[in-house]
């Protein structure tokens, strides 16, 4: 009787020891290998796998060989994603089918490299460069969406005469990428523009020099682009540069540094001829303005700067005041009489053509009646024509 305990014991025992497999067949597998594109695996990635019919997701960490295994996965067809360490999508299999027992699937990124550069007719190499200048396309619009940013909260904190925030926030931008000459001209604007308010002459002085090392770091970046670009250049490019230098003129200006604001000037003159008139004329104001002790050679280079102002543009009626300020610092008297250089009363006088009731009318008028000249009373008004 024992004997038959015993025996029925042991099938029982036996049965439900071969129960377990029948368990496990319900359920599969899923094993695999990771491996980048150089055959190194990847460690410390995830691979997901998402049943397309539940939606049910299994993830699987890669160990430092790149191997991941799990067990009791439902049957069912998945997308297997690999993520890689820093949580972006590696490559994914659409469609894979698990069924009881295993289910291996690696992740081989040399091949998978290999067969996508096949089936678009490339060599693995060119996919490669595909890939790499689709990765720098995304960064660099991810870096402009940042800048931007920085840009526009600069320019509203500038708006409202907060240049120290402006600053600030240009500097970050420019941690960000400061291979930006646009970030750096920005620098020197709101520096130039806050040097302004500053009562300390130290002060004042130190954001001067920050807005020329601004202005020259734009200047160099911008030239450096423009070498490089090819054939034919950005219309736009060399006035852009031209306004760096102009920028760059006024600020050194600020510094008593005429003889590098003359060069900056002359060069933003060259490079956007059409905006010559402008450039002349800036030129012409920081000698007229530097020009404390009344040099004769300074007064002579100032008016030559605002002809060349006129040149360009004929109808800048401010330099023709200003040529005519600096000529008539060099008239003398002749008995009670003075008499001024060559071009002085025309001068005035165009400017009152072009401007007679203009800022400076009155003192144009002044310096005419002071040189024994007749103001002309006719100017803003059309002349009556004669009948026979």
């Amino acid at each position: 009787m024992k004997q038959y305990f015993v025996m029925a014991a042991l099938l029982m025992l036996v049965a439900g020891i071969c129960a377990m497999p029948a368990l496990a067949q319900d359920t599969g597998v899923i094993k695999g290998v990771c491996k980048d594109v150089d055959g190194k695996p990847i460690v410390g990635g995830v691979v997901e796998w998402m049943n397309v019919d539940t939606g049910r997701k299994y993830d699987v960490k890669t160990n430092n060989k790149g191997e991941y295994f799990s067990l009791g996965i439902t049957p069912g067809h998945y997308k297997v994603t690999l993520f890689g360490p820093d949580n972006k999508e590696v490559f994914h299999f659409n469609g894979f089918t698990v069924v009881p027992g295993d289910n291996p699937l690696d992740f081989d990124m040399k091949k998978e490299q290999g067969s996508a550069a096949q089936g678009l007719g490339l060599t693995p190499e060119q996919l490669k460069q595909q890939q790499e200048q689709a990765a720098n396309n995304a960064k660099e619009t991810s870096t402009v969406k940042t800048l931007n940013e920085k840009l526009a909260a600069a320019k509203a904190a500038a708006d409202t005469g907060d240049f120290d925030t402006a600053i600030a926030q240009i500097t970050q931008a420019r941690q960000t990428d400061p291979t930006r000459d646009l970030l750096w001209a920005k620098l020197g604007d709101y520096e130039i523009a806050s040097a302004a308010k500053q009562t300390d002459s130290a002060e004042k002085t130190k954001r001067y020099e920050a807005a020329v090392t601004g202005y020259e770091k734009a200047v160099d970046l911008k030239q450096k682009a423009l070498d490089t670009a090819p054939s034919p250049k950005p219309p736009d490019a060399t006035k852009t540069l031209a306004s760096f230098y102009n920028n760059l003129g006024k600020a050194q200006a600020q510094l008593g540094k005429t003889d590098d604001a003359v060069k900056a000037y002359n060069q933003a003159a060259q490079l956007d001829p059409a905006g010559a008139g402008m450039y002349y004329f800036n030129l012409g104001a920081i000698l007229t303005n530097a020009n404390i002790t009344s040099n004769a050679e300074m007064r002579k280079a100032a008016a030559e700067a605002f002809d060349k102002a006129i040149a360009a543009d004929p109808n800048r009626a401010d330099a023709y005041y200003w040529k005519g300020t600096n000529l008539i610092g060099g008239a003398t008297l002749q008995g009670d009489k003075m008499v001024a250089p060559p071009g002085t009363s025309e001068a005035f006088q165009k400017y009152l053509e072009l401007q007679p009731t203009g800022p400076h009318a009155e003192e144009a008028k002044a310096m005419l009646q002071s040189l024994g000249a007749t103001v002309e009373t006719s100017y803003g008004s059309k002349k009556k024509s004669t009948k026979n």
